[in-house]
């Protein structure tokens, strides 16, 4: 079954993140099947986790009200292309894996193209042949059943907890404000990490 969202939001979805293309069709699906098995939940109730840090992400934010400022949008930097949803109150969630049969097939040759693209290699023909693929692979995503677009597992640890406001220290070296959580000691001054990295740079 294809995507279940009205195309006025799917278009302000496209608005929202400047462009259409496929990795923003992932985050379409994904907010989809996150709104579908927590039963709509409000912006407040609704914890998203996120592991890679490409275009679905804006989708996930503007579809489900999951924001970095609430704290109910958290990205962990996995590189995977896969996404955690929970419902705060009850704590009932799961995960999410992008299904690599979903792309139907298309990776090895979209990333040759993409090799070219990037080395100053592509004729005409590989750009007119990478646009046709992208395009085909966004129509196949916002196209597949759910359950043949993402594998799920439950998760059974629950929501990550609430943020806490913190106490801010001055950085003993660049004097700025830092929450304290986010702060490091060396030799017994507290620095923010910029200023840590400078004294206990390895390499």
């Amino acid at each position: 079954m294809s995507c279940q969202f009205p195309r006025e939001r799917i278009d302000a979805t496209i608005a929202f993140h400047g462009h259409s293309c496929p990795g923003l069709a992932i985050g379409i699906r994904a907010a989809e099947l996150a709104l579908r098995e927590l039963d709509n939940p409000t912006d407040s109730e609704i914890v998203a986790v996120v592991e890679t840090d490409m275009c679905g992400v804006d989708a996930i934010q503007f579809l489900t009200g999951a924001t970095m400022g609430k704290g109910n949008l958290i990205h962990r930097d996995h590189g995977k292309m896969a996404f955690s949803f929970f419902r705060r109150e009850s704590g009932r969630g799961f995960r999410a894996l992008l299904n690599p049969a979903a792309r139907g097939g298309m990776d090895d040759e979209m990333a040759e193209l993409m090799r070219r693209s990037g080395d100053g290699t592509a004729t005409d023909e590989d750009r007119r042949r990478m646009a046709e693929l992208r395009s085909g692979l966004q129509r196949r995503f916002m196209e597949l059943p759910l359950d043949e677009m993402f594998v799920v597992t439950p998760v059974e640890k629950g929501a990550p907890r609430p943020p806490k406001i913190l106490q801010s220290l001055a950085c003993d070296h660049c004097g700025e404000k830092t929450m304290e959580s986010r702060t490091r000691r060396f030799a017994g001054a507290t620095l923010c990490i910029p200023c840590f990295q400078l004294v206990e740079q390895k390499i």
